[in-house]
């Protein structure tokens, strides 16, 4: 499940080379006009490597989300450039953007934004549904990624049936099961108690470290930053500090 899918023909082959994994380079993000106008990021350059586990910190308004929107694609900078290995996504269509979110990024959410009436088995095939793979391709894909993540027992189980802890993992077994390249996390230990976090926080690792996936989470918690390599700080639309975990900002 770590080989990095082919591109679909609408988006541009990314990079192999020696560049870095994604980058941002002099990003802005204006929202608004006149009077209502509000600057969300003030010039952000960033750079992550192939293999990073990254913990994104900072107060509410520090564009620490608007940040991760862009690297997810979910919106474009006002100026600046977004390079994903290589490729300039600020110059994609939207249908391309798309493209590249469905075939590289997975995401969870504090939320876990699960479907209520669909069984975990039936949750974690829903990306390759869009993709249109074949309905045993699926099932197998979708078995594996539940058993990555501790929950082949439970894949006909629906989400009220499911502990917290156990949904997150449904939902990380479902951003999981596109091999991406990246996976970007909002919050995912937002909604647990303290144990059922650190689970999380333990199986992210593991999927960083046997897999390979680059790990970009978002959160507000010390304790969950620490699991990360790296530590990013936001604040007035700017990185203030990044450092390698255990050193001084």
């Amino acid at each position: 499940m770590n080989a990095t899918p082919s591109p679909p023909a609408p988006l541009p082959s990314a990079g192999e080379g020696n560049e870095s994994l994604i980058e941002l380079r002099d990003v802005t993000k204006t929202y608004g006009q006149g009077t209502a106008e509000f600057q969300a990021l003030r010039g952000v350059n960033l750079r992550i490597e192939p293999g990073e586990f990254v913990a994104v910190m900072g107060p509410s308004g520090s564009g620490k989300s608007t940040a991760m929107n862009i690297l997810g694609c979910l919106d474009n900078p006002t100026s600046g450039a977004y390079v994903f290995r290589g490729l300039h996504v600020e110059q994609l269509s939207r249908n391309q953007r798309a493209l590249l979110r469905r075939y590289y990024l997975g995401f969870v959410f504090q939320g876990f934004n699960l479907l209520a009436r669909t069984t975990a088995l039936e949750n974690v095939e829903l990306p390759l549904v869009y993709r249109g793979e074949p309905r045993v391709a699926r099932h197998a894909r979708a078995r594996e990624a539940l058993d990555a993540v501790g929950l082949r027992q439970w894949e006909k189980h629906t989400p009220a049936e499911l502990s917290g802890g156990q949904q997150q993992r449904v939902a990380i077994a479902r951003a999981i099961v596109t091999s991406p390249t990246i996976l970007l996390a909002d919050e995912p230990t937002g909604n647990l108690d303290t144990q059922r976090s650190h689970e999380i926080m333990d199986l992210l690792v593991a999927l960083n470290r046997d897999r390979g996936i680059t790990v970009l989470m978002v959160t507000h918690e010390p304790d969950m930053a620490r699991y990360a390599k790296r530590i990013i700080h936001f604040l007035d639309g700017r990185v203030s500090s990044d450092h390698r975990n255990g050193e001084k900002p």
